[in-house]
């Protein structure tokens, strides 16, 4: 049965680049792109703080983190409804969908990694001796987007206005995550609110680990790890028990 995940997978990968004259290529210059954009009026004329390093390596930085999350609740959350053909047809956990968008999502992260690396050689900025950190971090950063996603995947299929929303949560989600700045703007006396926000967390651990900006203070690690926790079991065990309806819903 795990091959039909991967089946999806690739499926997934090949409608999303098929056609496209620059391919897989628009999971690196998408990116980029809002990188120089971002960096011109927040970087140069804003004047954000950014920790010490490079602007433009501390935005990317976050952002192919964001887009990690991003990806999942754009994709992910209708996941189920754009296979309903199948949903009807055949019998297979239904999960694969959302962990599938969550699969093709690694592929785009690896692209962007590599255009991380390239730019930290650009600038001779060192990675952290944390780095080795990094893939704790990051399943921490796909559980939390998973558990979010599993949770509007099955409320989608029964109520549509999930669809119309989603956007919105990505764009709401996108400034209230550091990425254009440093969670250290946040007044200590607002900390553990602002890290109960998973994808803070793991955005800052993220930088810190591979460029070495200050750590996330303790109340964060312990905010964002267990709200992240929660969201991953409470919406896988939420998905399983409505799964069964989703075939006669739709």
């Amino acid at each position: 049965m795990r091959s039909v995940c991967m089946v999806l997978t690739q499926r997934l990968l090949k409608a999303r680049y098929r056609q496209a004259v620059v391919g897989a290529g628009w999971a690196l210059l998408q990116p980029l792109l809002m990188m120089l954009a971002f960096t011109v009026f927040f970087g140069f004329f804003a004047k954000l703080p950014s920790e010490g390093v490079p602007y433009p390596l501390f935005f990317f930085s976050g952002l192919i983190v964001w887009q990690i999350i991003s990806k999942q609740l754009a994709e992910g959350s209708g996941s189920v409804l754009a296979n309903s053909t199948l949903v009807t047809r055949i019998y297979f956990p239904r999960v694969y969908f959302p962990v599938s968008v969550a699969l093709s999502s690694v592929v785009d992260f690896g692209f962007n990694l590599i255009a991380l690396a390239v730019l930290m050689l650009y600038y001779g900025w060192l990675p952290a001796a944390q780095i080795v950190l990094v893939p704790f971090i990051l399943v921490l950063v796909y559980a939390a987007s998973l558990g979010l996603t599993l949770w509007l995947a099955a409320l989608d299929v029964a109520y549509r206005d999930v669809s119309v929303l989603v956007p919105f949560l990505v764009q709401v989600g996108f400034f209230l995550a550091p990425i254009i700045y440093p969670a250290s703007i946040v007044p200590p006396e607002y900390q553990a609110i602002y890290f109960l926000n998973p994808f803070a967390l793991g955005i800052e651990a993220f930088r810190w680990a591979v460029l070495g900006t200050p750590v996330p203070p303790d109340v964060g690690w312990i905010a964002g790890t267990a709200v992240g926790a929660l969201l991953f079991i409470s919406g896988y065990i939420f998905f399983r028990q409505r799964e069964d309806t989703f075939a006669d819903v739709i």
